[in-house]
């Protein structure tokens, strides 16, 4: 490790409604000498999420290197159970090289370790994607928390999406009517011929709340929330009796200034009168969730992954990757996701 510089993306300032190019900036580090019990990771596969947006609105963040998922390859070892070429699956943000130890934990999470990749359940890539956080978000929003039922209608936002493109499949898998709300005709069409849903409706073009009304004729029985907005107010009049609501993300709010600002899909869910799901034993009504409580049970999160994998390997689940290369591209492919521009799963091939 002598004399290796690292480069690594922090923020430079707090962005002021859509992040620009200068709240960034590229730094460069010597890296230490490895201790014991240390490994040295080259980072290979950066994901780029949504989520990591409102983080940047806190001051704290100023000058630390950005949060994000990873798999990194094991360059050198002085821990032992890790050799020279394991990948590693972990949350080592947007920098080429990390200095890790085996008791890192991912999301900052105790109960979710970093862990060895193996490649035979999937690609590296697909460890920060449809076989990782994405895939696991939208199976736990899907089957475990709106606990979708075959005969249902499933409506999906931002579906060509990281985890829409995996809702939509997982609500044709369990038997029930896939339903999307995308940006653009490629995407719609996506959708459709490629992932298989039912119908997929442009919010670009006029007249969303007519055009769902009429995609949806027996209303709405789960709808996953990734985007609020005006897709969730065309959304809340279609919501049948009984329906479930797993909030995932609103990546419309995220980059509003505080003039801007509009209730929050929570916000604007209670005000329409739903309840929380879960609260009393409710069965039906809306709540924000994690993948992290899929991936920190484990046994249960070992079933997901055999599961998806296996449908994968089945060709029931398809998956699209967004990728730029370099660490230096991470800044443009990150704003560009904020706008919508990627088309599937965003993420950066550092190494």
């Amino acid at each position: 490790m002598s004399n290796l510089t690292n480069h690594k993306v922090a923020m430079r300032n707090v962005p002021a409604g859509m992040p620009k190019p200068s709240d960034f900036a590229i730094e460069t580090e010597e890296l230490p000498a490895l201790q014991s019990n240390q490994m040295l990771l080259r980072t290979r596969w950066l994901s780029l999420d949504p989520y990591m947006r409102p983080g940047m609105s806190a001051a704290e963040r100023l000058g630390k290197t950005i949060v994000g998922g990873t798999v990194s390859e094991v360059v050198e070892t002085r821990a032992e159970g890790w050799e020279p070429g394991d990948l590693v699956l972990g949350y080592y943000g947007w920098q080429e090289y990390s200095v890790a130890t085996p008791d890192d934990v991912q999301w900052g999470n105790a109960d979710i370790p970093i862990q060895k990749w193996d490649e035979s359940l999937g690609p590296a890539s697909t460890a920060v994607g449809v076989l990782g956080m994405t895939g696991f978000t939208a199976y736990q929003g899907l089957l475990n928390v709106a606990r979708v039922r075959a005969g249902e209608t499933v409506v999906v936002s931002a579906a060509s999406g990281a985890v829409g493109q995996v809702v939509g499949q997982l609500a044709k898998i369990r038997g029930a009517r896939a339903v999307g709300i995308a940006g653009g005709p490629a995407k719609c069409a996506f959708c459709v011929d490629e992932l298989g849903f039912d119908a997929c409706l442009d919010y670009k073009v006029p007249g969303l709340p007519e055009r769902l009304a009429a995609a949806v004729p027996d209303g709405i029985d789960i709808y996953f929330e990734n985007v609020g907005g005006d897709v969730l107010e065309a959304v809340i009049p279609l919501l049948n009796e009984g329906c479930r609501v797993p909030v995932c993300g609103y990546i419309a709010h995220y980059n509003l200034t505080d003039g801007e600002a509009r209730p929050t899909p929570p916000q604007r869910l209670r005000a329409a009168g739903l309840p929380t799901l879960g609260k009393e034993g409710r069965t039906d009504g809306y709540r924000f969730f994690t993948f992290a409580e899929l991936a920190a049970t484990h046994p249960a999160a070992e079933e997901a992954l055999a599961e998806m994998s296996g449908w994968i390997r089945e060709g029931r689940l398809k998956h699209r990757e967004s990728i730029t290369d370099g660490l230096e591209s991470s800044v443009d492919a990150f704003i560009g996701m904020l706008r919508g521009e990627n088309f599937g799963k965003t993420m950066v091939r550092v190494a």
